[in-house]
């Protein structure tokens, strides 16, 4: 009888537990979606291309309920000259994102990866003003800590540009 007693209140129990509620993805038509939004809305600057830059640039953002995006924050980016276009293609996003239904405001952390595509044969020039780019680069660093438990971490959008030979 302590055992039909036991495994029923378990049974019971574990009927009322979740263990993770499963969030539909965060923007409107999925991740495919988005990756081709941001490769479409990023357009890279000619001052990116002249100084044959890549990086690495991770944001945090708050959207609303309606989707609008309120803050824009850059916690690493490996240059400035990165961040312009990304912010950019952010603002752009306005009312595309979904928040879960019991918050006003949401955060997301966004990375990003912008980098050329190396052309088949490569100049000393391009070499070199690759490697100067690298070597001059001043990168930003946010001091502040992210508070992952709060926020959505998405996937990477991989961003490639081709510069001329």
């Amino acid at each position: 009888m302590k055992k039909i007693i036991l495994l029923s209140a378990a049974i019971l129990l574990s009927a009322y537990c979740k263990a993770q509620t499963e969030l539909a993805f965060p923007f409107q038509g999925g991740g495919a979606v988005m990756t081709r939004f941001f490769r479409d809305s990023l357009k890279v600057t000619q001052d990116i291309i002249n100084k044959k830059a890549t990086g690495t640039a991770v944001f945090k953002f708050t959207a609303d309920e309606k989707g609008t995006i309120k803050k824009i924050i850059v916690y690493y980016a490996d240059d400035y000259v990165l961040t312009l276009p990304i912010i950019e293609a952010l603002k752009k996003s306005n009312h595309k994102w979904v928040i879960p239904d019991h918050e006003k405001f949401h955060d997301f952390i966004i990375p990003f990866s912008i980098s050329f595509n190396p052309p088949t044969a490569a100049s000393n020039a391009t070499i070199k003003d690759a490697y100067k780019f690298y070597s001059q680069r001043k990168p930003i660093i946010s001091y502040n800590q992210v508070p992952l438990e709060y926020a959505t971490l998405l996937p990477t959008v991989i961003v490639s540009y081709d510069i001329p030979e």
